[in-house]
């Protein structure tokens, strides 16, 4: 069992209410629009970090950070973008691409909003944890959290960080 927070769209925002949720788990992935390096930087070092470039992301980031991220974690094989819409309208070339790779569970940013949902069609899990950054149109700050277990999320809960701040 490998305990996972999954955050995206920070924007260059972190804080210690984020961090405070980072502590208890074995990894964290970042689904994109990281903003800024410092938003790495400020993890805990001793979490494994799994993270893709978003949309708003330097070129720095984009050399540090791969588009898309795929791999096989506890039984399940996990497929990670940050432009990914949902289901099922998936952006552009994504539903082909889900086809291709057949992962388990589909992570993607971008839209700030929480969702989670089975794609009956692709058979796989599609999560989106929101946004825990203050840019966007997202009212309130999410993260997810859940233990990989047997190929399967278990454990999934959302939490809400309290109201974006900001403009």
């Amino acid at each position: 069992m490998v305990k996972i927070a999954l955050i995206s769209d920070s924007h260059s925002f972190i804080d210690d209410k984020i961090l405070s949720h980072l502590q208890d788990v074995d990894e964290i992935w970042h689904a994109g629009d990281i903003g800024d390096e410092k938003v790495m930087e400020a993890l805990p070092k001793d979490k494994k970090v799994r993270a893709v470039y978003g949309n708003i992301d330097d070129l720095a980031c984009q050399q540090k950070y791969p588009e898309e991220l795929i791999f096989d974690l506890e039984g399940a094989r996990v497929m990670m973008i940050h432009i990914g819409g949902k289901p099922p309208r998936y952006a552009a070339g994504v539903k082909k691409h889900i086809k291709e790779i057949k992962p388990t569970i589909f992570i993607c940013g971008h839209s700030h909003i929480c969702k989670v949902e089975f794609d009956k069609e692709l058979g796989c899990l599609y999560m989106n944890p929101g946004a825990v950054g203050n840019h966007g149109f997202h009212q309130v700050k999410t993260l997810l959290k859940f233990n990989l277990e047997a190929g399967q999320p278990k454990n999934l809960r959302v939490v809400e960080l309290g109201k974006r701040g900001g403009v």
